[in-house]
């Protein structure tokens, strides 16, 4: 039974990390109607930038802040230098360029920052709790990761549901023409929708960072991990974006716990391909029927 609620407790804190990833593709997805495949290492390049700040004697909510806006600036950057010439293409040429942009930022971290593995400071206590005489796989530090993705996952859901800078986005994603018909400025729109999703994926990787080992590669699971968990959750909505991420952790954790971790990335692989086949557009997604 300990072992049982150890590995409930533990999928619950890694799917909450997962589903941090996950919301920030589920924000670039619902702003821009791109896949950005770069999110993980442009989340890893702003940690290092965290941990230099760290390193050299600032604080940990120092490099914390300085990372999150290192995000909301990276993201911008990008879509303005680098995103907006192809916009407006075919879908491909975006996924070639954010698959090309995964492989120069972990290279540029490499080379700035150093291949090693280095600690990466947590701000709470990383040990469990103790209830009666049993240790239980639950920390200080796995609370603030939960009400992290839950305030993250609020903010979004009010964001797009309940101002007009929200509707604007979407208006921009789905059809630039009619939108830049009805006065929005659509290249702002994408803009922010790009800073938005980097600084939200520059917390999910200051989070799955917080007491662990970094690396430029270090994220690279979080990627595929938090990826299935958005299309299962459906990757129009925030809320199916944490519930697909609990749904991972869960069920990852099990596999491991149970069954051996070498088994992970096959349950992970499993997971997705049931999706693709049985509800594409994942749980929580809504069919609209559009008239022409």
């Amino acid at each position: 039974m300990q072992q049982f609620l150890n590995v409930t407790l533990s999928g619950i804190s890694q799917g909450a990390i997962y589903a941090a990833f996950a919301l920030a593709l589920v924000l670039i997805w619902r702003s821009t109607r791109i896949i950005n495949f770069a999110q993980g290492s442009m989340a890893m390049f702003t940690t290092y930038l965290a941990l230099t700040l760290v390193e050299n004697g600032m604080s940990y909510w120092v490099g914390f802040a300085v990372a999150l806006l290192g995000g909301l600036l990276l993201g911008a950057a990008v879509e303005r230098v680098i995103m907006r010439p192809v916009e407006g293409g075919p879908e491909l040429n975006a996924v070639i360029v954010t698959l090309g942009l995964f492989v120069a930022f972990q290279a540029l971290a490499a080379i700035l920052f150093g291949a090693s593995f280095k600690s990466f400071p947590a701000p709470f206590d990383l040990r469990g709790f103790t209830v009666g005489s049993v240790n239980i796989a639950f920390t200080p530090y796995s609370i603030f990761v939960i009400a992290s993705v839950v305030a993250v996952m609020a903010a979004l859901v009010a964001l797009f549901r309940f101002t007009d800078v929200g509707l604007r986005m979407r208006a921009s994603a789905f059809n630039q023409e009619v939108a830049r018909l009805l006065g929005v400025k659509v290249g702002r729109m994408l803009t922010l929708g790009w800073a938005l999703a980097a600084v939200v994926g520059s917390l999910a990787g200051l989070l799955i960072a917080g007491g662990n080992l970094v690396f430029p590669a270090y994220m690279d699971a979080v990627i595929v991990y938090g990826f299935v968990a958005a299309v299962l959750g459906g990757l129009d909505s925030p809320v199916g974006a944490v519930v697909g991420g609990l749904i991972m952790g869960l069920a990852l954790s099990y596999v491991s716990g149970y069954l051996g971790s070498e088994l992970v990335a096959l349950a992970a692989l499993a997971i997705l391909v049931a999706v693709l086949l049985v509800r594409p557009r994942g749980l929580f997604s809504s069919t609209a029927a559009r008239q022409v």
